[in-house]
């Protein structure tokens, strides 16, 4: 195999793995995207409209627009921020939280299904390859 079919080959099959880990989710109708936000406030608590449209890559009408369906759905509510309470952030609701642990648990048991099916040896190439891809997410 020539380095640009490796090359090819590798990011393809990261790619299928990664939609295949996307589709398992405590909810099918939200968006890869809205998941993306429901995670971070998961991760670092109630965030402002900017740092999350700063952190998604997307422009602030898009993120309002996401919010405002997270909102809709009851994932999210807009509060007053503690620091300035003349600012309003996104903070998870429960049923946000319920999701998002869901979401994670399913993930989890999905991949440790898969896992499990794989021989010693395959097990082993992939925890050492771990750090490899870690990496590469990272760059």
């Amino acid at each position: 195999m020539t380095d640009h079919n490796f090359d090819s080959d590798l990011r393809m099959t990261i790619q299928r793995l990664s939609r295949r880990l996307r589709a398992e989710r405590a909810d099918e109708t939200i968006s890869d995207g809205q998941l993306s936000v429901l995670a971070a406030l998961a991760k670092d608590g109630p965030l402002g409209l900017s740092e999350l449209s700063r952190r998604e890559r997307v422009t602030p009408p898009s993120m309002n627009r996401t919010v405002g369906a997270l909102v809709d759905a009851g994932y999210t509510s807009r509060v007053a921020s503690t620091e300035d309470g003349r600012k309003v952030v996104i903070d998870l609701t429960a049923e946000g939280r319920r999701m998002i642990e869901e979401t994670r648990q399913r993930r989890d048991a999905w991949f440790s299904r898969r896992l499990a099916e794989l021989t010693d040896d395959q097990r082993q190439s992939l925890a050492a390859a771990a750090p490899i891809l870690r990496e590469l997410a990272d760059s």
